[in-house]
């Protein structure tokens, strides 16, 4: 995937030393390949996500809604779906899913429980150094898999929320099963309907 600075810029950390801000950096092993995103951007990715994870759990029950979302394709048809629900079932599942044993504890107990480090350190028998670096590797990976996933992925949230449903990912075409040769000139012949018999003269 290409990152691009517009969409960088917006997640990333004023004060990062690393990217000063901008979002991507080059490291030393790909300098003259493309910009990757700074830790920050990703962190700052990952905290989006988990704000709106949490707007949606603290959101009264008779506020969701189902709402009828239109799909691109052929058939152009739509479906019912419960947008804020499907959001924080892919939120939790794709972190069950990259992350380890421990890392999701954390990830369960730091960020959806709301445990402070002193109950989570005490519970998962870490100190406060291993827990903040593990911490921020979730932080990471998880933003950067949030950003990343296709064909739907959970970060621009605008465009989770408001988007179009695709059968395919763009670009795909399909295969041609057969290919018909249209005839160059036309054989078909021109329609005389018969005419009535006019009387003859005397």
């Amino acid at each position: 995937m290409q990152w691009n600075r517009s969409e960088a810029i917006g997640t990333s950390s004023m004060t990062c030393v690393h990217c000063q801000g901008i979002g991507l950096r080059r490291y030393m092993r790909n300098r003259k390949g493309s910009p990757k995103p700074c830790n920050c951007t990703l962190r700052g990715i990952f905290r989006a996500c988990l704000a709106k994870f949490r707007e949606c759990a603290e959101k009264p029950k008779h506020l969701s809604r189902a709402t009828l979302e239109n799909c691109s394709g052929q058939e152009g048809y739509r479906v019912w779906g419960r947008k804020d629900e499907e959001y924080m079932a892919d939120f939790y599942l794709l972190a069950k899913k990259n992350l380890n044993e421990l890392d999701f504890k954390i990830f369960r107990f730091h960020f959806l429980l709301g445990a402070d480090w002193r109950m989570c350190c005490r519970r998962l028998n870490l100190d406060r150094g291993n827990f903040f670096h593990a911490v921020y590797n979730i932080q990471q990976q998880m933003g950067r898999v949030y950003r990343e996933t296709r064909p739907f992925a959970l970060f621009p949230l605008d465009e989770y929320f408001g988007g179009l449903i695709q059968r395919a990912l763009p670009g795909h075409v399909p295969p041609a099963t057969k290919v018909i040769q249209m005839p160059t000139v036309s054989t078909r012949k021109s329609l005389r309907p018969p005419l009535r018999d006019l009387p003859k003269a005397a």
